[in-house]
């Protein structure tokens, strides 16, 4: 038997297992990081598996690449409405905030294991930043639903702060090393790491978005491979130009995922596959790296930097620089126990000892026992943090199905799923009187476990889930209609949107809000005839604040109907939008559905 068919069976048994075991820690409760991470201590040289294990080079190749498919797969997952939500303060946490933290933890284990000050400050800065792999398990895969600007916070903050962890772990095995002095070599550093990240991350990003969609390729499934090979040329640039890889790919995934891609729902679906390979791969061969009796020997110290972590260095980080962002103190308290450390830590304390520092085995083994304690305790008790916190929300109901136009390169049009709710104007109304725009299809309606074909008889009830295959111009006022549009502002930014000639008022008055002062029973195109006796192509009238343009005229009916929200105050007295847009109001049962399709 061939060396590589022993890996391959060793690898293989060691996946399913991984796989099946993030069952168990579902049901046990625990973070899915802390059973890959007990597999590979299994496994190791101390374990049932007796596997020695013992090259750091080969764990910090595996982490490093398995964390950039992690990062690549959280950026694609994390949508625009999130970064213009959270980035201010997730910003602030991944650069100041792990700078605090790290000083802290620093000074705590110079006085707790009697290091110098620089290794102190060394072991502060390894375990100094979250980790995006336990962060996005948790939130996205343990049934952890915070609400979305505290969500958003904590999974920006753990994607973007390995650059602020690196700099500090690189600048202080320098000046550990002697190899060059400390100063404005340093700073040019972080500045270079931060910048050449960012920009490599946004130019990848764009021009693999042009890529994807211009090429024609042979094989659907080729289009994950592409992503993901411009996901890699980010990181591998980057790190060229002495940037942040890990930076860069994130971003990179962030551009990807904001952006219309051919055949996207399969490429989500590949890279999320991808990112759960790496992590068992990753958080198992780190698991292998550790010896039990290690651990134990450094347990009382662990204990106690990890305390000083949790209870200290965090909260003093987090509260002074959130404020000024009106957090609660609720947020604050739940924001400093998530500083969930993981896969990052771990493969930065492999650096002291590839550097060969004398230092570097004790803090190789105090890291893991800190990350070990992380998991457990942080990981392990979030669910309950944020219950008793009253931080966390009902998850959203996950649709029966799910369906994808393959390609968008000639299509003007996408999949859109609505969930109906009790509030939405579309519940218990059947589909011809939804007054939907021209542009716009109901293409499947999942209600339980079956499928029914719509007609324009078919009711509409609340939990149903809708498929609408809608184009760019109908976007909104079908987003009015089914989606959640009353928030703090309450309203819709929408222009001309083209509706049927046979579409009433009435229904127009129930589905948008406009028209309220017409007869319910009257058409847009008598209501047109009414006011304008010739009616041709372009024929303009006024209905109080609503424009009606007559959009097609065939065999003498008024086919199509554009209608554009006047500069008049809508009904609910929001003020209209600036020239050429109005806000769109639903009425007052307005939907709660959610407004874009679930990619997550």
């Amino acid at each position: 038997m061939f060396l590589i068919d022993k890996l391959l069976l060793v690898a293989g048994v060691l996946m399913i297992l991984g796989i099946l075991s993030s069952k168990f820690s579902a049901r046990a409760g625990l973070p899915v990081l802390v059973m890959f991470l007990g597999l590979g201590m299994l496994a190791g040289s101390e374990g049932l598996g007796r596997i020695p294990f013992e090259n750091f080079q080969i764990a910090h190749a595996v982490g490093t690449v398995a964390l950039a498919f992690i990062l690549f797969d959280g950026g694609l997952r994390t949508p625009k409405q999130r970064l213009q939500l959270a980035w201010k303060p997730s910003a602030v946490l991944a650069t100041v905030g792990v700078l605090i933290t790290s000083v802290c933890t620093g000074l705590a284990a110079t006085h707790i294991l009697g290091l110098s000050l620089l290794e102190g400050l060394l072991l502060g800065s390894i375990v100094g930043s979250t980790d995006a792999a336990a962060v996005f398990a948790l939130l996205r895969s343990a049934g952890v639903h915070l609400r979305e600007r505290l969500a958003a916070t904590l999974e920006i903050e753990s994607g973007a702060n390995d650059p602020m962890a690196i700099f500090l772990t690189v600048g202080l095995i320098q000046l550990l090393s002697v190899e060059q002095p400390a100063g404005a070599g340093l700073l040019w550093l972080f500045g270079l790491q931060m910048g050449v990240g960012l920009a490599v991350g946004l130019c990848v990003g764009k021009l693999a978005v042009r890529l994807v969609n211009r090429i024609e390729l042979a094989a659907a499934g080729l289009y994950p491979v592409l992503t993901g090979a411009c996901g890699v040329l980010a990181f591998g640039l980057a790190a060229a130009l002495h940037g942040s890889g890990f930076l860069a790919i994130y971003v990179a995934g962030i551009v990807l995922g904001n952006s219309k891609l051919v055949f996207q729902r399969g490429t989500l679906l590949f890279h999320d596959g991808l990112a759960w390979a790496g992590q068992i791969a990753m958080f198992v061969v780190l698991g292998l790296l550790s010896t039990p009796s290690a651990l134990v020997e450094v347990a009382v110290p662990g204990l106690l930097v990890a305390a000083a972590l949790t209870f200290v260095a965090r909260p003093l980080a987090v509260v002074p620089l959130l404020l000024p962002f009106r957090f609660t103190w609720r947020e604050l308290t739940l924001v400093s126990w998530v500083g969930l450390k993981g896969a990052v830590p771990i493969i930065l304390a492999t650096y002291p000892l590839i550097a060969g520092l004398p230092a570097g085995p004790g803090i190789f083994n105090v890291v893991f026992f800190v990350v070990l304690v992380s998991a457990l305790v942080q990981g392990g008790t979030l669910p309950w943090v944020a219950r008793t916190l009253r931080l966390e929300q009902p998850p959203p109901p996950a649709p029966p199905l799910s369906l994808e136009i393959t390609s968008l390169r000639d299509v003007d049009a996408e999949i859109v799923e609505y969930q109906v709710t009790h509030a939405s104007p579309a519940h218990e109304r059947q589909l011809r009187h939804l007054a939907l725009p021209e542009g716009a299809v109901v293409a499947i309606i999942a209600r339980d476990k079956s499928v029914i074909p719509p007609r324009g008889s078919t009711e509409v009830r609340a939990g149903d889930h809708l498929f609408v295959i809608v184009n760019r111009e109908s976007r909104s006022p079908v987003d009015a209609i089914f989606a959640r549009q009353q928030q703090e502002k309450g309203a819709l930014v929408c222009g001309e949107f083209p509706l049927r000639g046979t579409t009433t008022a009435g229904e127009v008055a129930d589905m948008y809000g406009l028209l309220r002062d017409t007869p319910r029973d009257v058409t847009l195109e008598r209501a047109i005839r009414e006011r304008a006796p010739e009616v041709t192509l372009d024929t303009v009238v006024d209905i109080g604040s609503v424009r009606l343009r007559v959009g097609e005229v065939r065999q003498g009916q008024i086919v199509s109907v554009k209608l554009r929200p006047g500069d008049a105050p809508p009904p609910d007295g929001h003020d209209a939008g600036a020239a050429g847009e109005a806000k769109l109001t639903p009425s007052a049962s307005s939907a709660r559905a959610p407004d874009r399709p679930n990619r997550e």
